[in-house]
């Protein structure tokens, strides 16, 4: 006869199998709590990795320009009037005297000739003037001559008298009578020698003030004639004409730029260097102007003491010969040297560093792995920065731009 057997309680089992359970996702929760991420692949390609190098390193500065002219002349309409003729095309040399334009303004002309007419009547009312003044001159000498020869004539009566008075042929009294006629012609002769003294004395001012009106309307017609002769309108440098803006027929308007003309041969560099970077430029410091057809040695010759738009404006004095093609309005770019010096630390400029900080770069390690290292920057050149502090000469980092992995500390580099 078969004995049921009793059923053992299988909640206990369960209950162990849970809390095991439980303890191993515990355990493992913690395991892959303390491992580090891994870090993440970056193709080599893709990043720029250079080399920390110690040597001479030459502090400088970059910036766009243009090559312009040193000596620019710009040629302005001295009067009014109508364009009749362009001698010349622009790109054509000219000397001083070659003619560009040729003008026509027909009140101009008038006003020469009225003032021409006016200096006409000035000269000659001078003329009469001094003749006038010499014939009168003339005359008081004339009256100067009778007037002594009658008080001489009256003297001598006076003696006379005094003669006859003492053979008692006349009285004392006609004698006296005499006397005083003598000393009438005496008085009479020194005025007429005071009147032409005195007229002589005027007849220089009466004749200067004649002369100024002359030379001022002599001026006036100068400035005149000087307009007329403007309306052929001529280069008035050795160079070559690069603008000529009117066409014939067209007026123009006094103080209107008619042309331009520069000296090619003489030309000079002017640099937008930005404004953060313009703080050390001096005058005289050297310079390079690469014209993509050759390089040139300039100077620095001014500073613009203004900001535009970001950028300060600095002229260079071109001192090497200039390469073939190069002309006025050519884009380049130019080179300031700030200093020099001959042993220092220095790595290729990282896109995210600048001059005098502390960044975070990445150190590639003998295991393929880049690790995030802290690097103080000094003085900073156009494509190279002084290292100060965080790397050894030879160290190999990237400097291109690693924003994106900011969160890791490290990555691989594949």
């Amino acid at each position: 006869m078969d004995i049921p057997r009793e059923k053992k309680s299988q909640k206990g089992k369960r209950i162990l199998i849970g809390v095991g359970t439980v303890a191993v996702l515990v355990v493992g929760t913690l395991a892959l709590r303390s491992l580090e991420p891994a870090a993440p692949k970056i193709d080599r390609n893709t990043i720029w990795v250079d080399s920390v190098q110690r040597g001479p390193f030459e502090i400088s500065v970059r910036g766009p320009g243009t090559l312009i002219p040193e000596q620019i002349r710009w040629i302005t309409a001295v009067t009014s009037g109508r364009i009749e003729s362009r001698l010349l095309e622009p790109g054509e040399e000219v000397t001083p005297e070659t003619i560009i334009l040729e003008m026509t303004n027909p009140d101009v002309q008038l006003e020469s000739l009225e003032a021409q007419r006016q200096l006409a009547a000035a000269k000659a009312s001078l003329i009469a003037l001094e003749t006038s003044l010499e014939m009168q001159r003339l005359n008081q000498i004339g009256v100067v001559a009778s007037t002594k020869s009658q008080y001489r004539a009256a003297k001598r009566e006076a003696q006379a008298a005094d003669t006859l008075v003492k053979r008692n042929l006349i009285s004392a009294f006609q004698a006296q009578g005499a006397w005083d006629t003598a000393e009438e012609m005496e008085a009479r002769y020194q005025v007429e020698q005071d009147r032409l003294a005195l007229f002589t004395r005027t007849i220089d001012a009466q004749l200067v003030l004649q002369r100024q009106q002359v030379d001022r309307l002599k001026a006036v017609f100068e400035f005149q004639r000087d307009r007329v002769a403007s309306m052929k309108v001529r280069a008035g440098a050795h160079g070559v004409l690069r603008e000529l803006p009117f066409e014939i027929g067209q007026w123009a308007q006094s103080g209107q730029t008619l042309a331009v003309v520069v000296e090619p041969g003489r030309l000079k560099a002017v640099l937008r260097i930005p404004e953060t970077q313009a703080r050390d430029i001096a005058i005289g410091q050297n310079a390079r102007i690469d014209t993509r057809n050759g390089l040139i040695d300039g100077q620095v010759m001014r500073i613009d003491p203004a900001v535009q738009n970001g950028t300060v404006t600095v002229d260079v004095r071109l001192v090497s010969e200039l390469p073939r093609g190069a002309r006025p309005d050519l884009s380049v770019d130019g080179t300031i040297q700030i200093d020099y010096v001959s042993d220092v630390l220095f790595v290729s400029r990282p896109a995210y560093g600048q001059a005098n900080s502390t960044v975070g770069m990445f150190k590639l390690q003998d295991n393929g792995e880049a690790v995030r290292v802290n690097v103080r920057l000094g003085r900073s050149s156009v494509s190279t920065i002084e290292v100060v502090d965080g790397l050894v000469e030879g160290d190999l980092v990237v400097v291109s731009d690693m924003s994106r992995w900011d969160r890791f500390d490290r990555v691989r580099i594949d």
